[in-house]
């Protein structure tokens, strides 16, 4: 199948089904999202937001769409379309072209939500039907700087893997490192289903320059997360007073989809409620 279709196949919801029917019985009892999230989460308002109002959900490094399983649901409940936009991790060109694809599967307002890596991607996409930008601790480089420079502006954990490319110029995480660093407050049974579907990143994503960032002319949302040790929190404190962003910090890990779903739907829900008000 080409690339182009797809991407074009592939929903949120259908990743959610996916992963939920493909679950052991003990790690979906462990997968709280509809017990945690949906029952505290928001209910649907007619009218809440415009029609065809839409959340793009964008997976970072060593990840897929399915990080976000724990998210997608309520956003659906509150009325908005939720599209998770598989990007290549090739280059930050490829995955920027992936994501434009994936936009052209929508045709009211969006809002694009980057975790990680893949807030390089968000800002470097040009659509005007784009309303917004929301950050969940990712990384925000500014025009001409590189995902690699921003990621080592401070020190990182001491429980941070070391990254090394292997032999074909792909980066991969260690299975430990999971549970160890990127999503140490979750569940064991979470963090072995990340590692178990983790995709790697190429180097070219990490050293291409980025471009002149959309972050600069849209209003934007930075969940810091206190806790994380793969960007150091200094450093996502400083790119989100960079771009202004309207922040909101939280004691959790790196990977907050996991650990604490909630206030990652809460700040999604306040981006598009400022953003897509009609």
């Amino acid at each position: 199948m080409e690339r182009r279709t797809f991407l074009h196949t592939l929903t949120g919801a259908s990743l959610g089904a996916l992963l939920k029917g493909s679950l052991p019985g003990s790690a979906r009892a462990e997968n709280i999202a509809e017990a945690r999230v949906g029952s505290a989460g928001p209910t649907s308002v007619a009218g809440q937001f415009p029609e065809n109002s839409a959340i793009l959900l964008v997976h970072g490094a060593w990840a897929d769409g399915s990080c976000w399983r724990n998210i997608i649901l309520p956003l659906e409940r509150s009325g908005l379309q939720v599209i998770c936009a598989p990007i290549p991790m090739t280059s930050l060109s490829n995955d920027t072209a992936a994501l434009s694809w994936a936009l052209e599967r929508t045709s009211g307002p969006v809002v694009l939500v980057g975790h990680a890596y893949s807030g390089a991607v968000i800002a470097a996409v040009r659509e005007t039907r784009v309303r917004g930008l929301v950050y969940i601790s990712a990384l925000a480089p500014d025009e001409g700087e590189t995902v690699a420079r921003v990621f080592y502006l401070n020190p990182n954990s001491p429980e941070a893997p070391k990254m090394v490319p292997d032999s074909r110029g792909y980066i991969w995480l260690p299975r430990d490192a999971f549970h160890r660093a990127l999503c140490q407050n979750a569940s064991r049974a979470e963090a072995n289903i990340a590692a178990s579907v983790q995709r790697p990143i190429a180097v070219p994503c990490i050293q291409e320059k980025a471009p002149s960032p959309a972050w600069k002319g849209k209003p934007s949302w930075y969940l810091v997360a206190e806790e994380d040790r793969m960007i150091n929190p200094k450093t996502q404190r400083f790119m989100a007073d960079r771009m202004h962003a309207k922040v909101h910090s939280h004691p959790v890990d790196h990977t907050s989809m996991y650990s604490d779903p909630q206030a990652v739907v809460d700040v999604i829900l306040e981006a598009a409620r400022e953003t897509f008000s009609r």
